[in-house]
């Protein structure tokens, strides 16, 4: 029974696969038209993403500025040349959230980049 009913679903749908419906050319009109909308979305979430990369770069640059970056980088490195053999290396907060705020937004817009462009 049950391959009798496969059979005849496939055979109407043989037929009806074969069949070409009359539309004035709307069906290439309208996929025409959602591929260019969707070249134009892509274009724009392409930029979006490079937009919001620059933009998270200069806020970590102007915090690593504001902050005087380079001179916690010079103490964290000096200290830890001198305690290496001696004790674990200290960490400073202030610079270890700096790092991580500018990695966490800049990988951020990356990974929704790279998820939107698969779409």
């Amino acid at each position: 029974m049950i391959d009798n009913d496969e059979r005849l679903l496939q055979q109407f749908f043989n037929e009806a696969a074969h069949q070409k419906i009359e539309d004035n050319g709307f069906t290439e009109r309208v996929m025409q038209r959602i591929e260019t909308e969707h070249q134009s979305s892509a274009v724009r979430l392409h930029t979006f993403s490079r937009l919001w990369t620059i933009f998270c770069v200069v806020v970590f640059a102007v915090l690593f500025v504001v902050f005087h970056g380079w001179e916690l980088l010079v103490v964290q490195f000096e200290v830890m040349l001198r305690t290496m053999a001696t004790q674990p290396i200290s960490i400073n907060l202030l610079m270890l959230f700096s790092v991580v705020f500018g990695l966490l937004f800049v990988g951020t817009g990356e990974i929704i980049s790279s998820e939107l462009a698969r779409k």
